[in-house]
């Protein structure tokens, strides 16, 4: 059974609305001022009010603002009883937030329909939340599931640490890392385009083909070689037009040599030196469209020499693409430079960039995954 609450400082007006709607079924409400009138929406939540415009304290407007203001009533019909009927007042009501409006003195059938169409409009917006609901509970199980397939924190011969922060509406972040022999180390992060499922989904049978090895004829030991394997594994065209760009390298920790190739990706950084006076920042990429834009893409390798006491960091464009509070954007050479400041800082530099990003951040949640991997090499 609906609830409707009458708000209305005449009395008769009152009892006229509750013997009215009560014939039709409804449950009915009644308060006197606008401020009992808000007491008795939080108390019964009604899918429907109808509220005088004048009225002693409170007026309709400011009542209608309070209601559509409040997160739990924010699918209540608000219908504004009003003897006003220039445009300049409809206006007024509707910028307040008011649904509908029922013109003194009141004709019974139109009330009458006009509350049938408020509550089927209520129910609608109820359906809709409640799918809103069900969808933000399903993409987060994703990002659940998403994370619990990601690696653990590695701790020898070197120390592996990762920051994954799913946006609100999920993305196409992915990484892993793993030993393809006792001297030989696979390391990776992709960004499929998009968010959704759509997007994740695509990402997830990456990590599951690399991991598994799935992919045959493809030497693992060379980058471009699995950026090739894989560009011709995930065209766009059978891929419900995705595609995803991908940093991968191999680092021989034996000769402390790594070899990487990337595929439209952000450059990993390499952050080097004993002191701040020396410290050198390095950015590895090589040239090469994202995977899945082109069949006949071209990747090519790249090495370098891994000193003592550097770090890698591996990310998505998520850790740098950020809106400021002042409306910017900001950059990757600040991201940068950020990574290059905590090369010789204490403690776990993974939480203060993090930290850092967040307050950085305008939004209440990133608009992209945020993935960085951080590999420090003792």
């Amino acid at each position: 059974m609906f609830q409707i609450l009458v708000i209305d400082d005449d009395i008769s007006i009152q009892i006229f609305l509750k013997r009215l709607l009560e014939k039709q079924g409804y449950q009915v409400v009644v308060a006197s001022d606008g401020d009992e009138g808000i007491t008795q929406a939080i108390a019964y939540r009604p899918a429907l009010i109808i509220c005088d415009w004048i009225m002693p304290g409170l007026n309709g407007l400011e009542v209608c603002h309070r209601i559509k203001t409040d997160e739990n009533l924010s699918t209540t019909f608000f219908i504004l009883l009003t003897s006003l009927d220039s445009v300049a007042d409809r206006v007024r009501g509707l910028d307040a937030g008011a649904d509908d409006f029922i013109t003194k003195p009141i004709e019974q059938n139109e009330l009458k329909a006009r509350v049938r169409a408020g509550l089927r409009l209520h129910q609608l917006s109820r359906d809709l939340q409640n799918q809103k609901l069900l969808l933000e509970t399903e993409l987060a199980q994703a990002a659940e599931y998403v994370r619990s397939l990601l690696p653990l924190p590695m701790t020898e011969p070197f120390t592996i640490n990762s920051q994954f922060i799913p946006s609100r509406q999920l993305g196409g972040d992915c990484f892993d890392y793993y030993w393809l022999d006792p001297d030989y180390l696979a390391v990776y992060l992709l960004d499929t385009a998009g968010h959704g499922l759509k997007a994740t989904l695509p990402s997830i049978s990456v990590l599951n083909l690399l991991r598994s090895r799935a992919l045959k004829n493809l030497n693992y030991y060379q980058p471009s070689d699995v950026l090739r394997g894989l560009n011709e594994t995930f065209q766009m065209n059978y891929q419900n037009d995705k595609y995803f760009t991908i940093w991968y390298g191999v680092y021989n920790r034996a000769k402390r040599q790594l070899i990487y190739a990337s595929a439209g990706h952000p450059p990993a950084v390499l952050v080097s030196g004993t002191s701040h006076k020396n410290t050198q920042v390095q950015l590895l990429r090589t040239p090469g469209m994202p995977v899945g834009m082109f069949p006949e893409a071209k990747y090519v390798d790249a090495s370098c020499n891994v000193d003592k006491f550097s770090s890698l960091y591996i990310f998505s464009d998520g850790a740098y693409e950020i809106t400021k509070s002042d409306g910017t954007l900001w950059s990757l050479d600040a991201f940068i430079q950020i990574l290059a400041s905590l090369q010789h800082t204490v403690g776990y530099q993974l939480d203060r960039i993090l930290n850092y990003l967040i307050a950085l951040n305008a939004k209440e949640a990133f608009d992209d995954d945020l993935s960085i991997l951080q590999l420090k090499f003792d």
